[in-house]
């Protein structure tokens, strides 16, 4: 915990990602409670966070995505409580898949978390400059590449299609395809498991090219004060695993 910072607002912070007052302590809540409020995250409750609170609270707030329990929000106060500034905890590095919009997965609100996407969630220079502007500027915490099962574009990519200019992000893709060439069973778009398989491979050099193209975000997460990982988002089921 940074010093200066009461544990209170270490319990407060839980209010990331939609989890509300004591997410960081549930043995201490009854389980008659009503469901508490979500609230945008203000400047104390972001210091407070370490990257590795950040991830468990992530993974509380899909949790509660899967089983259908997502935490109250009003969004109008949401609006009203970043108007002036935003703290975000982290940010989040996804595909731009409609089934897998980073806000819903962890049960986020407004203010939370900074979403940027692009097909096949893929890293270049203007991305890795919108991660350190979240980072060194804004104060994230975590850097978090999401790719996601049968996903399209590593589709597109083990196949080698060619299409204005998706063809040169999906050459961006190629890497993760090559890197597979002896996984068992046929290598094209319609063997699941390899699909998913070059997705998380993707997902892994992606979070490798982070730290390649940013020496800023590399040096960060050297000092500990920030965490760059992956995960891979299930489209069937819902559920987020880190990798």
């Amino acid at each position: 915990m940074r010093k200066g910072v009461s544990g209170a607002a270490v319990v407060a912070a839980g209010a990331f990602l939609n989890f509300g007052p004591g997410a960081l302590a549930e043995d201490e809540q009854q389980s008659q409670s009503p469901p508490p409020r979500g609230v945008a995250l203000n400047k104390e409750w972001q210091e407070s966070l370490t990257p590795e609170q950040i991830i468990d609270l992530a993974k509380k707030g899909n949790q509660r995505f899967i089983s259908g329990a997502p935490i109250q929000r009003n969004y109008q106060q949401d609006i009203t409580a970043t108007k002036k500034g935003q703290y975000p905890a982290a940010i989040v590095l996804s595909c731009i898949d409609s089934r897998a919009p980073a806000e819903i997965v962890f049960d986020a609100g407004i203010g939370n978390i900074f979403n940027a996407r692009v097909a096949g969630n893929i890293v270049d220079p203007d991305l890795a400059g919108s991660m350190e502007y979240a980072c060194k500027v804004a104060g994230s915490k975590l850097v978090l590449v999401m790719g996601h099962t049968n996903c399209g574009a590593v589709k597109g990519a083990i196949d080698d299609v060619k299409l204005g200019n998706l063809t040169q992000l999906l050459a961006k893709l190629r890497p993760a395809v090559d890197a597979l060439h002896d996984f068992p069973g046929e290598h094209n778009s319609h063997n699941k498991k390899y699909v998913d398989a070059v997705a998380t491979k993707n997902v892994q050099l992606t979070v490798e090219n982070v730290r390649q193209i940013s020496p800023i975000l590399k040096e960060l997460e050297a000092k500990k004060q920030i965490m760059i990982v992956g995960a891979m988002y299930n489209v069937s089921t819902g559920k987020v695993d880190f990798l």
